[in-house]
């Protein structure tokens, strides 16, 4: 940091200049989460030509190449140690790559004292076929996403990403497509802006699981701004870095479009450890169920009875809703939410429900 003259943050912004330059006149701990889409140093050589013999649009962009592996570690390890400052303590950090790049970038990961949780597998449903066909053909990128260290209580909105995928366990391989049609950016001769624009839905579902409103997001490669414009649809704050002149003219017009979603439609829904703390007893105060309801498990094999004090009887034993159905399922332990359940209408209903409506009349309160 010698030298370097501090910047405020320049919120929901991008800033034109090489990234390790700009990130190191950004405070320190000031970050809640970085997406990095960097150069993949693809060591092509020669043209790539499909059977027709027309030539195949990769990436030669000079931004992509490097003398060697050494350079190339380097300047990855400069923008990783980088972003290893600027993140806050409890930040976490996404890096996208393919086979040329990724191995190297988590090995610095892991050398600068990231904690790697989980490398995910984009698998792309309409990859570019392998016209050689002297080897498999290419179907997938890796993102590695990683905490700023091993104690990091870092975001994970695991329900919202259950929710996402039909109620099931989100996996850590991914099938979405490649950016194409009107999302895709072009320049005025009609080609393709960008030759690996990422699609909006794989930042989506990056900035869903592992964010919130109002945090601070940082690309420091922005390309076309798809982090940013996903960001600013999800009412994050974000900051971009970017210095290519015509990327900075494709994100600020690209941004100028971008219309943020109303609050009440994106707030995650809670989960079970953000569900605050109801005693059984308030349930009973505020009249939800009455002293004398008849309680069972769903299988109706045993029974208890609750007590104005908010206790249950199930023969002997008197205690709590959790205790008693230790007691009765002869367990270290129960969560006597779902294991109890009330009859109404002739239907069971765990005692959970109640707590959910009264979390609800609570929250519409205040």
């Amino acid at each position: 940091m010698s030298g370097a003259v501090m910047l405020d943050l320049p919120l929901d912004q991008v800033v034109k200049g090489e990234c390790v330059q700009v990130m190191k006149k950004l405070p320190s701990a000031s970050i809640d989460c970085i997406f990095a889409d960097p150069p993949y140093n693809l060591q092509l050589q020669g043209e790539l030509r499909r059977p027709d013999d027309t030539v195949v649009d990769g990436v030669t962009e000079e931004w992509d190449k490097f003398q060697s592996f050494a350079t190339y570690d380097q300047f990855c390890r400069d923008w990783l140690k980088e972003c290893h400052r600027l993140l806050r303590k409890d930040g976490t950090i996404w890096v996208i790559g393919s086979y040329h790049n990724i191995f190297r970038i988590g090995t610095i990961l892991q050398d600068l004292g990231f904690w790697i949780l989980n490398d995910i597998i984009w698998r792309k449903s309409n990859p570019m076929p392998n016209f050689k066909g002297r080897r498999f053909t290419n179907a997938h990128e890796t993102l590695i996403w990683a905490a700023k260290g091993a104690d990091s209580k870092y975001r994970f909105n695991y329900q919202a990403m259950k929710t996402l995928n039909d109620d099931l366990q989100m996996r850590s391989d991914w099938f979405l497509p490649l950016c194409t049609g009107n999302e895709r950016l072009r320049n005025e001769h009609g080609l393709k802006l960008h030759p690996t624009q990422k699609p909006e839905s794989l930042l989506y579902r990056v900035l869903l699981s592992s964010t919130n409103i109002d945090d601070v997001i940082l690309d420091p490669f922005a390309g076309t701004g798809t982090t940013l414009a996903v960001a600013k649809r999800l009412q994050r704050r974000f900051i971009g870095i970017e210095r290519h002149p015509d990327y900075l003219k494709a994100i600020k017009a690209r941004l100028e479009t971008e219309t943020p979603l109303p609050v009440k439609d994106i707030k995650l829904s809670p989960t079970k450890r953000e569900i605050p703390r109801v005693p059984f007893g308030n349930l009973i105060e505020q009249g939800y169920i009455q002293p004398g309801t008849v309680l069972m498990d769903r299988q109706r094999r045993v029974f208890a009875t609750i007590t104005s004090d908010s206790t249950i009887v199930s023969g002997n034993n008197r205690g709590s809703i959790h205790k008693i159905g230790a007691v009765v399922m002869n367990a270290p332990s129960c969560n006597g939410w779902t294991f109890w359940h009330f009859e109404q209408d002739g239907a069971l209903h765990a005692l959970d429900v109640l707590r959910t409506k009264y979390n609800q009349v609570m929250e519409s309160k205040n």
